[in-house]
């Protein structure tokens, strides 16, 4: 498989990929292994995680500079993802033994009964790579720590990364049949579902997301599909139209606008509209577009060549339909996939570009004259993954975001992952959760005990 550099396409490196026939056998290994690694004490797991966190920051430049040139991240952020990984791997140590200890919930009458969290066996991931350090370990690591074996297929576009992830906790002692990387594209996915496995934690699209539930569907198999989103947020008229813009802009262009919870869509009250796009406009004309790998660099490349043409489509729709389009909105030239930030106001739900998932630096705002007119906006959706609202006032913020239907909600804030707090979403934005204690949880099954005394 050859890798190319999205950011101005050269040739990175070619690596063996695997087929039908080398998945299965990783997959026979990783089933035979994985026993005796759900018997080893969680403190020699625990250790090897810890084993694998030091590498990360030992090796973090070398590791930020592959994520740059295999997938465009600005270096700036592959870094910030890297040091973001730590306090991530951190909570997993902290919290892991405790997320699976036996509980005892009941005592009396010569009767006991207890829940133990057995695992689930072997765990398949097939994952992302706009962010393959975070996603990719958000299940790898909680999944190794409750004694399961990993499947693990990183994206094509984040090949070098999932080895680097592999290879490093190999070295930490995680053994090498119990962590499998699987090298490859859509066939290779294919292959993994066909084999013999426990769960399957997928990370992507809505698109592919369907086609792995059908292909599952008569199995029975644990899935987790954590797919995209339309996240919106609501500007009400007591915010400082400033301060969310510049918060909004970042939330909106960061990674290159491609995260599932980047700024989707806002909706801004008529009272602070035009001071708010006069913000926002200020502030993107800051963002430096150009080489992934200079540290000035803001936009990076777009990954995947493809999504060029889906962001001038949505463009191209919105100016038709009677957008305002504020610069950008068409490739640049040269060689890579290099998009400009664009904003687009006076939209509507007409267009696509509020309504299906742009994955890129391209933005729409859209007046609103109220709370209400909002909130319903915001749920004019099949999406649901975050959502938020800038507003001085708590209360307000609070009743607001429990009528919007997402998995996570902001208040003041946007874009932002806690590993305290579980990663999940609603309707077409995915089933099952992963981060907090469920998030560890959920690699493991429920056993109930009942003990009567002779």
């Amino acid at each position: 498989m050859k890798i190319f550099n999205p950011a101005n396409g050269e040739l990175i490196a070619e690596v063996a990929d695997d087929d039908a026939t080398s998945v299965a056998a990783k997959a026979a290994a990783a089933r035979a292994a994985q026993p005796a690694w759900a018997a080893v004490p969680m403190a020699q797991r625990l250790a090897a995680v810890q084993r694998f966190r030091a590498s990360v920051v030992r090796e973090l430049d070398t590791l930020a500079a592959t994520l740059t040139r295999e997938v465009g991240k600005p270096i700036a952020q592959a870094r910030n993802e890297l040091n973001g990984l730590l306090p991530r791997l951190d909570f997993f140590l902290e919290q892991a033994e405790a997320a699976v200890r036996e509980e005892q919930v009941f005592s009396g009458g010569g009767m006991q009964e207890q829940i133990t969290h057995v695992p689930l066996g072997v765990v398949a991931n097939i994952s992302a790579w706009n962010y393959p350090w975070f996603v990719g370990c958000n299940v790898i690591v909680p999944a190794l720590l409750t004694g399961n074996a990993v499947l693990y297929k990183p994206s094509e576009c984040a090949t070098l990364t999932g080895q680097a992830i592999t290879r490093l906790l190999h070295e930490a002692g995680v053994p090498r049949e119990v962590m499998q990387c699987l090298v490859g594209g859509g066939e290779v996915g294919a292959a993994l579902l066909a084999q013999r496995i426990d769960g399957l934690f997928f990370t992507g699209s809505h698109a592919t997301g369907r086609r792995i539930a059908h292909a599952l569907a008569g199995r029975l198999v644990k899935l987790q599909l954590e797919l995209g989103g339309k996240d919106p947020t609501y500007v009400r008229a007591d915010a400082d139209p400033k301060v969310a813009a510049e918060s909004l802009a970042d939330g909106a262009m960061y990674n290159t606008g491609q995260s599932c919870c980047s700024v989707e869509r806002i909706y801004v009250h008529e009272a602070v509209h035009d001071d708010f796009v006069r913000h926002f406009l200020a502030t993107v004309a800051t963002f430096k577009v150009g080489d992934p790998a200079d540290p000035g660099t803001y936009i990076g490349a777009i990954t995947r060549a493809p999504q060029l043409e889906v962001l001038e489509d949505q463009v191209q729709d919105a100016v038709a339909k009677g957008a305002t389009l504020h610069g950008g909105g068409t490739r640049l030239p040269g060689p890579g996939n290099h998009f400009p930030p664009t904003v687009l106001t006076h939209v509507d739900h007409r267009m696509e570009v509020m309504r299906e998932e742009s994955f890129g630096p391209v933005i729409g705002i859209q007046k609103v004259k109220g709370d209400d007119e909002a909130v319903a906006l915001m749920n004019d959706t099949r999406y649901g993954l975050t959502a938020g609202v800038y507003t001085k006032d708590e209360a307000a913020a609070r009743a607001l975001l429990a009528r919007v239907n997402a998995g996570t909600v902001y208040w003041n804030c946007c874009d932002r992952v806690s590993p305290r707090l579980p990663w999940s979403g609603v309707g077409d934005s995915g089933i099952g959760l992963t981060l907090g204690v469920a998030g560890i949880q959920t690699f493991t099954r429920p056993k109930a005990w009942h003990l009567r005394s002779p």
